[in-house]
């Protein structure tokens, strides 16, 4: 497993754009995707958890990997949230 933290600096945080950006990123992985916020576990890869987690621009998130690619995965997470997710 792998995991690093990161800030959300999109301006109007996890909305539908960005969340469903995210979760077509990191569908073709086969490993695990988790967004961890405010204590609470979130599937990477489900476009309605990631709304629901309600991530704000400028919340600190940990992004979860574990699988055979984690690395990868957790290398293209980061480099979207650090991109602004499309926004």
């Amino acid at each position: 497993m792998v995991s690093q933290k990161i800030t959300v600096t999109n301006e109007q945080g996890m909305h539908m754009r960005p969340a469903t950006l995210f979760c077509q990123a990191m569908t073709p992985f086969s490993s695990s995707v988790k967004v961890n916020f405010n204590g609470t576990s979130f599937d990477g890869k489900s476009v309605m958890m990631l709304m629901a987690a309600c991530i704000k621009c400028g919340s600190e998130i940990e992004i979860e990997c574990d699988g055979p690619d984690e690395a990868d995965a957790l290398k293209k997470a980061i480099e979207l949230v650090e991109s602004g997710l499309g926004d």
